[in-house]
């Protein structure tokens, strides 16, 4: 296994852990994970509440949340499967609110960035995406490696098309979102089967993430 994905694995495993031990405890003490102002204003309150995590969800992923911790939470409010379509809704907003905002203002920033002492960094991810908008995107989203906001604002800086990238976002979000999601609901209901299928779905995320990513790697070259 290379040096990489160990890291992957790493970071992935250490936040799975946290948050579900984070989960565990506050539940054991009998607090609600999320927070007592989600219990009180987001969970069981109906359209409303759907509305203000959407919101809130868009706001905080857009400023750079990690979106893995709003799918637990979405999990943890509204179960799996609502959790999971409300989180993606939040996450595909967030991402669209970053790509436009470094698209309209940032693209001069961002080159002279790319002229300067960082552009040895940004260049060749810039010019993966510029090739393979679809593929490098969704290579990089099934990854537990990166940073999501970069991810949102390097690509609007470098003038891809929007559809691409979006759509590659969607389908990307969507396996950790469900993994999340799965946790989220488990934690609440001591449900077994929701965090094995979360670690079954985890696996082959990580698995597909890699074959993409070399795959667009070995176009590259």
């Amino acid at each position: 296994m290379s040096p990489e994905r160990r890291r992957a694995l790493a970071k992935l495993a250490i936040m799975i852990a946290g948050l579900v031990g984070a989960g565990l405890l506050l539940r054991a003490i009998g607090a609600a994970p999320g927070t007592d102002w989600v219990d009180a204003h987001i969970r069981d309150d109906g359209l409303r509440g759907e509305a203000v995590f959407i919101l809130l969800g868009i706001a905080l992923t857009a400023a750079g949340a990690p979106r893995q911790g709003l799918a637990f939470l979405a999990g943890y409010a509204f179960g799996a499967l609502a959790g999971t379509i409300l989180a993606m809704i939040a996450q595909l907003g967030g991402c669209a609110l970053a790509f436009a905002w470094a698209r309209l203002v940032a693209r001069g920033w961002a080159e002279r960035r790319l002229a300067g002492r960082f552009g040895h960094r940004l260049r060749p991810l810039r010019d993966q995406l510029a090739g393979a908008p679809f593929s490098a995107t969704l290579a990089l989203r099934l990854l537990p490696i990166g940073n999501n906001l970069a991810l949102n604002l390097l690509a609007g800086m470098s003038g891809i098309a929007a559809l691409p990238f979006l759509a590659a976002s969607a389908i990307g979000y969507l396996p950790q979102t469900i993994i999340f999601a799965l946790l989220g609901k488990g934690v609440r209901v001591d449900g077994v089967w929701q965090l094995s299928l979360a670690a079954v779905l985890l696996a082959g995320s990580i698995a597909i993430g890699f074959w993409l990513l070399k795959q667009n790697r070995a176009m590259a070259e």
